[in-house]
Formats: structure tokens, C-alpha cells, sequence
């Protein structure tokens, strides 16, 4: 099978189940990266932080990076036509059956049962990228030393914009724009 083809059946199969937004993509992406080897976690972190500082959907940004950086443009552009595709005819599907579906206790129970589904996604996405951001296992595993295994910086960083997003209530922009210049200054 084609890069190309492969590409874009991986990420139909991931818009069709990541239920619950963009971040769901994350465990299909951990697992696209295991299985295919075209993007290490490590770049999936680097995905996280360009797809949240660009305009869009960051299910979307992330397809079209992870694509780009597969198979160049016509990657980029496949992946994410294939991660919108099964939205789209989802979409259509129910727009065509909407009463039915309104009505439907199975249905309303299917989408009752997607939410905790969708949490506990999210939450193994967020755990994957606190884990590749905030711990360094090889420098433990090269020391030994309990110290190194915590990236101190992305520590303080995460904190301070945990902190100051609650108290000081600005715009995410802002706290990507800091993060951004904090990261160029001290070389994160």
C-alpha cells in the first residue's frame, strides 16, 4: 500500500472514531506513530503546540502537520481531507434522518455513553503529553539521579501558565505567545 493510501485510511479510521474533538485524535496518533514510525511522540508534542498557536481545529492542524511531515503537501492535504471525511458524512447521514434520530432513545443513549468515552481520551492524550513535556526518562536512566527525571523548566512553565490562566483570565493566545518567547529564550 502507497505511503499516500496508508496515510489517508489511517486517518479516516481516526476522525471516525475520535469522538470528542481534536485532543481524541491523540491515543490514534500515539498509536499511528508505533505502528508506522513516520513521527515520533516527541513530534506529536511539537504537533500539540503548533496546532494550539494556529487558527483552526486542532484535529485538523495536527492531520495536516502529521501528513506534511509524512508525505509533503499532497500528505498533508490527503490527511486532512481522510480526518474531516467521516465527520462530514456522519453529517450528512443524520442531517437526512435528523427526526428520527432526535427521537431515538438508543441513539441518545449511544451519545450519553460517548462522553465518558471521549473524557477518558482526552485525559490519556493530556497524560501522553505531560509525560513526553515534563519527564525525562533517559537522563534518569543515564544518571540514575532522581532530579533529572522531571524537566524543571517545562515544570515551572506549566504552572505559571496554570496559575496565571486562572487568576489573571486572558485570552489562550496570550498564554501561547509567552510560552512560545519563554521556550526560544531558555531553549526548552
Amino acid at each position: 500500500m502507497s505511503v499516500l493510501l496508508r496515510l489517508m485510511f489511517e486517518f479516516f479510521k481516526t476522525g471516525l472514531f475520535s469522538v470528542g474533538g481534536g485532543l481524541a485524535t491523540l491515543p490514534f496518533l500515539y498509536e499511528m506513530s508505533d505502528k508506522t514510525g513516520w513521527f515520533s511522540h516527541a513530534d506529536i508534542a511539537d504537533m500539540i503546540a503548533i496546532s494550539e498557536s494556529t487558527p483552526g481545529a486542532i484535529g485538523i492542524n495536527m492531520s495536516t502537520y502529521a501528513g506534511y511531515k509524512t508525505a509533503g503537501i499532497p500528505g498533508g492535504i490527503l490527511a486532512s481531507l481522510a480526518l474531516a471525511a467521516p465527520s462530514v458524512i456522519i453529517i450528512l447521514i443524520i442531517a437526512k434522518f435528523l427526526k428520527k434520530f432526535r427521537e431515538n432513545p438508543h441513539v441518545e443513549g449511544a451519545f450519553y455513553g460517548l462522553r465518558p468515552a471521549s473524557i477518558a481520551m482526552i485525559t490519556a492524550a493530556g497524560l501522553n503529553v505531560a509525560k513526553v513535556t515534563l519527564i525525562d526518562l533517559s537522563a534518569y536512566e543515564a544518571s540514575g539521579n532522581i532530579g533529572d527525571l522531571f524537566v524543571v523548566k517545562a515544570i515551572i512553565l506549566a504552572v505559571l501558565i496554570f496559575v496565571g490562566q486562572k487568576k489573571l483570565k486572558w485570552s489562550p493566545i496570550v498564554f501561547l505567545a509567552i510560552s512560545a518567547v519563554v521556550g526560544v529564550v531558555f531553549k526548552f
